[in-house]
């Protein structure tokens, strides 16, 4: 099966969410949302203290309750299984998911993008350009 990714690309930069739209960004596992794509989700009703879909947004924790330890990859595949089925709950929403644990995190893309493997037949997921380079084929320049 041929994955139509190309309109499928999260911006690098998210300014704005059409209604439909969600925020899908890196957490960590207390909910506080002071750095990064998470203090960005504030603005699309992220709430401190809770995580999940809350709000436009969806937070996927990558670092541990005191913020100082980022999650490994195997714990992080734990919440990214989890989100899973929220998506396929709700196909009326496309999720715009960040470049999750590549930040703040420091986690390399080719080490986060197979986490998301599942969802690349999802029509309402839309991925970082970097983690498509590691999940299709692709022949061209993304």
């Amino acid at each position: 099966m041929k994955i139509n990714w190309k309109n499928r690309i999260t911006p690098d930069e998210i300014t704005e969410l059409k209604l439909n739209e969600i925020f899908t960004y890196g957490d960590n596992e207390a909910h506080r949302h002071g750095k990064g794509a998470a203090k960005t989700a504030m603005k699309w009703g992220a709430k401190y203290g809770q995580g999940g879909l809350v709000g436009r947004t969806y937070g996927i924790p990558t670092k541990d309750r005191t913020v100082k330890r980022t999650l490994s990859i195997a714990e992080i595949k734990v919440y990214v299984d989890k989100f899973l089925p929220v998506v396929k709950e709700h196909p009326e929403l496309i999720f715009m998911i960040t470049e999750i644990g590549c930040g703040l995190a420091g986690h390399k893309h080719k080490d986060i993008a197979p986490l998301f493997e599942a969802f690349i037949e999802l029509e309402n997921v839309h991925l970082p350009r970097r983690f498509w380079r590691f999940l299709v084929d692709v022949n061209d320049d993304i």
